[in-house]
């Protein structure tokens, strides 16, 4: 979706996902204690390895801010060039796999389990897009996909298979030369022009998120030598396919200008467009669906150079999303609308002007959202408006005929417009679109998918009402620990989909899709929380190894941005389902959903989220889900300030954590403007040069707030030294004091592993994945105590020639620092 007016936090987008993968690639339980407890848990943390920890230096260091003072001996660890970094990092790594040796063994039969599961081959189906049908897959062995286009006209054939993007195989890409030279690359956004010969597309090849544009012309298959730009965030193609627009970011990373380039010379000259001087917004650039339009202000595709119109005043917390249909604009908003009553004004509305009353305030409210429906998105075709809707939590997507009578003069409801719900299956799942690149298409494509269901590919055909099934995640080796699914996916069904008139026989057309509730369990439950909101928690279980009160768990959070929490498919659960574990989902407050949900969990709210996810692990235990003493905890980014000031309120609540590159040290990172994205989270957070903003931050800052002389459950923490978005330090900073101030004997079972070449996101292709579950999930058993009981059923184990074929090793020397994910 195109974005209109400059805002600091730019809405997610249903339909820019540029080329994405159609679907992700991606035993009873005994208590085994240690004789000798530890005093603030039931059983006493895993044994350390006969070295203790490293010590790191302390450096005084004096933090003053509004007539507070404070120590930070660990401040030095932000001075990326302290001579002894390096080195202290290189100790800390070594401690890790000291720590984890005895779990070699089960680290392989795990990694073993996630890559049989998986298809040797993997392809997605094509999408057509033009006269293209562009797809990807993997070959057999590899780590990472090869991106794909041939003609519609041909039939499928390898052997005329256009291959423009990436691959290991060094004849069809430049970029295995330029893993060669760099160790690492991560993909950031991608556009193929109008008229489909050229790919643009942006490059990070050191982790940190400045990245590089190239250009490579599809018919040549040969690189554009002399367009090479620097900090390039968000691409937009004029009409012409020869005219690129583009975003470049500053020294902190803020997208703050806007360029364009006409190729076709052999001098191309970068020609400024837009700058945002104001520090506290960001610019995005995009294109309307139908190509007429870009994004920034409002740019003429077709005359890209004749400068920039003006849509909408800037209001602060007020965001456009604009598209284009035969001479009239759509556009969500949650601009104010003085004249209303029956808007709350939280979410966004739908609403139209004709081209010529583009600069006028004459635009009609199409629809707005209830007590029933919000809006969370939209798609144009040429004939049909796709909205994303959300009821009561749940997921909805409808089709509308166009055009829509824009002078009507009352507002409409979706019976109104005879819209088109598209059918889902009965139980709750994600939706997630497809590319949908091609605005003359009348098929919608989504990914279906559920804690218990693999990705579904869907096509919603929307002239005939009709959907048809195109592809399921394959899942092998099933029935190795467990009973074969009874729902099985006839791949060639088309149903009729007038859902409301025939609701019975389209259940009984969803159940013929494979899932897998005979063997797990996926429950949602509402958690009553501190101030009595409910809290949304999924919970996963398998129907034979789970145990009331005796089983562990494991409990994921994020809570932040208004992003909504993964809980989709997920095969890599499955080696914990299968061992009796638990795995839940905490929809705690700062995280998707209406913007209220996120807005009571952000800023002077934020404790709102901590204390949600405390309420949703007390449950989990109370109702007999995990056992008392055997709950974990895990969060990424921003959710681990989540679970790191949830275990500084509660440090007996978890048995075990894991911290992926977590945000620890807020309070010092948000008073440094000078670090990248740091004035942009003020609006997430609070700016902590105000006093009262300061307080609150201070108050749960992870960091700041560690419980002296408490016993600490084991954690594993992970950090990366070219993360640009969370420094490494806060990671290291963390590890260190909770070793100085808590029980020695507990934070003796606190590991910290540095990635020393990549970013903040996961740069492994899906084998590099698998490893790394491998070793978290190795982490939480030991953690749990359990690795010898797990070491015992391991020699009961048959490994089978094939599993014996597929080695650990030999994979995991095919993986490597190589991140190839498309994003937008």
């Amino acid at each position: 979706m195109a974005l209109l007016s400059i805002v600091l936090k730019p809405k997610c987008s249903i339909k820019r996902s540029s080329l994405s993968l159609s679907f992700c690639l991606f035993a009873n339980i005994s208590s085994s204690l240690f004789s000798t407890l530890c005093r603030g848990h039931a059983f006493s943390p895993p044994p350390p390895p006969a070295s203790p920890p490293p010590v790191p230096k302390k450096v005084p260091f004096t933090v003053s801010v509004h007539g507070r003072s404070w120590q930070d001996p660990y401040h030095w660890m932000s001075n990326t060039n302290d001579p002894d970094l390096s080195e202290y990092l290189n100790k800390e790594n070594a401690y890790s796999e000291a720590f984890m040796a005895d779990t070699g063994n089960l680290q392989r039969t795990l990694f073993s389990e996630m890559t049989r599961r998986m298809p040797t081959k993997i392809s997605t189906p094509p999408e057509r897009w033009g006269p293209w049908l562009y797809y990807q897959y993997i070959p057999e062995g590899k780590e990472y996909p090869v991106l794909c286009r041939r003609l519609e006209v041909e039939k499928l054939n390898w052997s005329n298979m256009e291959s423009f993007f990436l691959t290991f195989i060094p004849s069809l890409s430049i970029f295995t030369e330029l893993y060669a030279v760099f160790g690492y690359v991560h993909v950031g956004t991608c556009r193929i022009s109008p008229d489909h010969h050229y790919l643009a597309y942006t490059l990070d090849t050191k982790g940190n998120e400045q990245f590089m544009l190239q250009i490579k012309d599809l018919r040549s298959g040969c690189i554009i030598p002399n367009v090479r730009v620097d900090d390039v965030v968000s691409l937009a193609w004029a009409q012409d396919g020869r005219t690129l627009f583009y975003t470049l970011s500053d020294e902190t990373q803020r997208p703050y200008r806007v360029c364009c380039s006409k190729l076709g010379s052999d001098d191309i000259e970068n020609i400024t467009v837009f700058t945002e001087s104001n520090p506290s917004f960001c610019v995005d650039i995009a294109s309307t669906k139908d190509g007429k339009f870009i994004t920034v202000y409002l740019i003429d595709a077709a005359n890209p150079l004749d400068g920039l119109q003006k849509v909408w005043k800037r209001v602060s917390g007020v965001q456009f999303f604009l598209e284009h249909h035969h001479g009239l604009f759509y556009v969500l908003t949650n601009a104010p609308l003085s004249e209303s009553k029956k808007w709350s004004g939280e979410g966004y509305y739908l609403a139209s002007c004709h081209l010529q009353d583009l600069l006028s305030s004459n635009w009609q409210n199409i629809f707005l959202p209830s007590k029933d429906f919000s809006v969370q998105d939209m798609d144009m075709f040429d004939g049909h408006l796709v909205l994303s809707l959300s009821k009561k939590g749940s997921s909805m997507f409808c089709s509308i005929d166009l055009p829509i009578d824009v002078d009507c003069k009352h507002l409409l409801e979706p019976e109104d417009l005879n819209a088109w719900f598209f059918p889902m299956p009965p139980n709750s799942c994600t939706v997630v679109s497809g590319s949908n690149h091609d605005f003359q298409k009348s098929v919608y494509r989504a990914v279906l998918s559920s804690p218990v269901m693999p990705d579904v590919v869907v096509d919603y055909d929307m002239s005939s009402r009709r959907f048809s099934i195109v592809q399921q995640e394959e899942v092998m080796h099933f029935c190795d620990r467990t009973c074969p699914p009874t729902n099985q996916l006839d791949m060639n069904q088309t149903f009729d989909t007038q859902y409301e008139k025939e609701e019975d026989v389209q259940i009984s057309e969803w159940q013929r899709w494979k899932d897998y509730s005979d063997t797990y369990c996926c429950e949602r439950r509402e958690v009553i929380s501190h101030d009595g909101v409910r809290v949304p928690l999924t919970i996963l279980y398998s129907h034979t190894t789970w145990h009331k009160d005796q089983s562990p768990g494991l409990l994921q959070g994020y809570g932040a941005y208004g992003e909504v929490l993964y809980e989709s498919w997920c095969a890599e659960h499955m080696s914990l389902l299968d061992r009796g574990w638990v795995v839940a989902f905490a929809d705690v407050r700062g995280g998707g959903g209406d913007s209220s949900w996120h807005e009571s969990g952000s800023g002077s709210y934020k404790l709102n989220s901590v204390y949600d996810f405390v309420s949703c692990a007390n449950y989990l235990i109370k109702e007999g889900y995990v056992h008392k003493d055997r709950l974990g905890a895990i969060g990424h980014s921003a959710g681990g300030l989540l679970v790191g000031a949830t275990i500084n309120m509660y440090p007996d609540l978890f048995c075990a954590a894991i911290l992926k590159v977590p945000f620890l040290d807020i309070c010092n990172t948000l008073m440094d403007p000078s670090l990248p994205l740091t004035i942009l989270d003020y609006e997430e957070f609070g700016n902590p040069q105000i006093q009262s903003a300061f307080e609150h931050i201070f108050s749960y800052s992870p960091y700041d707030n560690i419980s002296q002389g408490s016993c600490y459950p084991s954690m594993l923490v992970t950090a990366s030294l070219h993360d640009s978005r969370v420094g490494f330090w806060e990671a290291a900073k963390w590890v260190a004091k909770v070793r100085d101030g808590t029980c020695s004997g507990c934070s003796s079972s606190v590991i910290l592993k540095t990635n020393m070449a990549g970013g903040h996101f996961d740069e492994g292709g899906r084998y590099r994945q698998c490893e790394v579950a491998a070793y978290d999930y190795a982490f939480l058993i030991k953690a749990m105590g359990m690795l010898k009981t797990e070491k015992q059923d391991m020699q009961c184990t048959v490994v089978t020639k094939e599993s014996k074929n597929h080695s650990y090793n030999e994979v995991a020397r095919r993986s490597t620092s190589f991140l190839c994910t498309v994003k937008d």
